[in-house]
């Protein structure tokens, strides 16, 4: 549903209030008027911008994905270098949750619970997400730092598999026995160096030599 820019601001109050209610309640759990209250409008309101509850779930994903997006896009532009860059979408990622707990919630477990959103949305904002690996380690092949025989198809979805997977241990964990910090640097080291063309290190001449 197309939104007026005059009315922006009613329904991204109304998005704000479903994360903090989905989080708390539970995406079944969770009535359009309970919603509505946290938002401060009306029930009848919530129907002007959103069909129904699967419709606000959808709509959350795809708006918060393109923000998600657009911040992982701006960390991946201030590297050069493309496994320094594969660092920095491990570290976006992952630090979401320090930032937005009551959305990684509902990213992570609520968005499951929902049939419509499992079986039929087409996951546009999600594919574009994973492109941005996908364009990471395309460039990283182009570049020679990373191995020729990597399938970026593949490695774009085992990157994303270890975050989500981490991701939703930290949404569930009561007490978490790994920092952030020590997260995001064991799953970079661990597809760095899975990623890393070996032959290009080796071509690179000894910076003790090259320093005599």
């Amino acid at each position: 549903m197309a939104v007026k820019e005059k009315d922006r601001g009613k329904h991204d109050q109304i998005i704000e209030a479903a994360v903090k209610v989905f989080a708390k309640k539970g995406f079944y759990n969770a009535k359009v008027s309970e919603i509505a209250r946290e938002a401060s409008v009306a029930d009848g309101t919530i129907y002007l911008y959103f069909k129904n509850k699967d419709d606000i779930l959808i709509s959350l994903f795809e708006e918060k994905m393109q923000l998600w997006i657009q911040r992982v896009d701006e960390a991946i532009a201030k590297v050069d270098d493309p496994l320094d860059k594969v660092r920095a979408f491990v570290a976006q990622h992952l630090f979401m949750i320090e930032e937005h707990k009551h959305l990684a919630e509902v990213m992570q477990i609520e968005l499951r619970q929902s049939s419509k959103f499992m079986r039929r949305y087409v996951p546009v904002k999600f594919l574009e997400y994973l492109d941005l690996i996908g364009t990471i380690i395309e460039e990283g092949i182009e570049a020679g730092v990373i191995r020729p025989d990597v399938i970026p198809a593949i490695a774009k979805r085992a990157i994303f598999g270890a975050l989500d997977e981490m991701l939703l241990y930290w949404v569930l964990a009561k007490k978490p026995k790994y920092s952030l910090e020590q997260s995001v640097e064991q799953i970079s080291r661990f597809f760095i160096d899975g990623l890393r063309n070996r032959n290009a290190d080796s071509d690179r001449p000894d910076s003790s030599q090259s320093a005599a």
